[in-house]
C-alpha cells in the first residue's frame, strides 16, 4: 500500500477497471476471524447496496481536507465533490471502468482519493475482497496504541503488480467481530507507518461503519472522520442515513 500525495493516508490495490468484485461473486477464503469481521460489517447484505454517499475528512499538521462521494457499487459510477489540485471546488461523474477516457485530473488525483477514501469507510469488504493480498490469523496481539489486546489479521500485498506493491496492515479485532485498531507499514523503500483507532460504529442500512479514526501518520498526530454517511437500497428512492 502506498500513500496519497501530502497526507499521505492509505490507498489499496486496485488490479482491475471495477475497484470490487461482483456483488454475486464468492469471496475469497480468509482466517475464520476475516471472515466475523466482514459479516459483523454487513457483507451478506452489500448486494442490496444500491449507492452510498460519504464524506471524507482529514485534520492533521498542516492539512485540512474535506471530500465528498457517491459511489454506485453495482456500475462503479463515482460522483466526487471537492477541490481539484489546484484549489478549486469541482463536481464530476464518471465510471472507472472508463478511467482511460477521462481528464488527468481525474485519473491523477480524483480517482486515487476516491481508492483511498473508499477503503478507510469499507476496508473488512476489501480484505474480502482483494484476491491478490494474503491474509493470515496472528493470534491475540496488545494493541498498537493505549493498552489491551484483540485478535490480530495479518494483510500483505505482493511484491509486484498493483499498487499497494508490498505495503502490509494490521487490523486488530474485538471479540464483538469489530476492528479496534489499525497498523499499516509501506512496502516501497521510504518508511511510512499509519497507526489508528476505529470507532464510533453506526449502521447505514444493513451496513456496520466506523466513522471516527484517530492515531499517529508518521509520528504526527492525524484526524481522520467520516460524515454525512448514508445508503440507498435497491428498489428505494430513499437515502438511509448512518446512525
Amino acid at each position: 500500500m502506498t500513500m496519497l500525495s501530502q497526507l499521505r493516508v492509505i490507498r489499496l490495490l486496485a488490479l482491475g477497471t471495477l475497484l470490487i468484485l461482483p456483488a454475486t461473486a464468492r469471496a475469497q477464503h480468509r482466517p475464520p476471524i476475516a471472515e466475523k469481521l466482514a459479516q459483523t460489517s454487513g457483507i451478506e447484505s452489500f448486494g442490496q447496496i444500491e449507492a452510498i454517499r460519504y464524506t471524507f475528512n482529514v485534520q492533521s499538521p498542516g492539512r485540512d481536507l474535506s471530500r465528498s462521494w457517491t459511489w454506485e457499487p453495482k456500475t462503479d459510477q463515482v460522483t466526487y465533490e471537492g477541490k481539484d489540485k489546484e484549489g478549486k471546488r469541482v463536481k464530476v461523474t464518471y465510471l472507472r471502468s472508463q478511467l482511460g477516457s477521462q481528464s488527468a485530473e481525474v485519473k491523477e488525483n480524483i480517482d486515487p482519493g476516491f481508492l483511498n477514501d473508499n477503503y478507510w469507510l469499507v476496508l473488512p469488504f476489501h480484505i474480502a475482497w482483494d484476491t491478490a493480498a494474503t491474509v493470515e490469523d496472528a493470534g491475540m496481539q496488545k494493541l498498537p496504541l493505549g493498552t489491551g489486546s484483540a485478535e490480530k489479521i495479518e494483510v500483505k500485498y505482493p511484491s509486484g503488480g498493483g499498487y499497494s506493491q508490498g505495503d502490509t496492515w494490521d487490523l486488530y479485532v474485538g471479540t464483538d467481530g469489530r476492528t479496534e485498531q489499525m497498523a499499516y507499514r509501506a512496502g516501497g523503500p521510504a518508511e511510512h507507518v499509519v497507526i489508528a483507532t476505529w470507532a464510533d460504529y453506526k449502521k447505514a442500512g444493513p451496513l456496520l461503519v466506523s466513522l471516527e479514526h484517530r492515531g499517529m501518520n508518521n509520528g504526527q498526530p492525524a484526524h481522520i472522520f467520516f460524515s454525512k454517511v448514508a445508503v440507498k437500497l435497491a428498489g428505494s428512492n430513499t437515502w438511509t442515513e448512518a446512525r
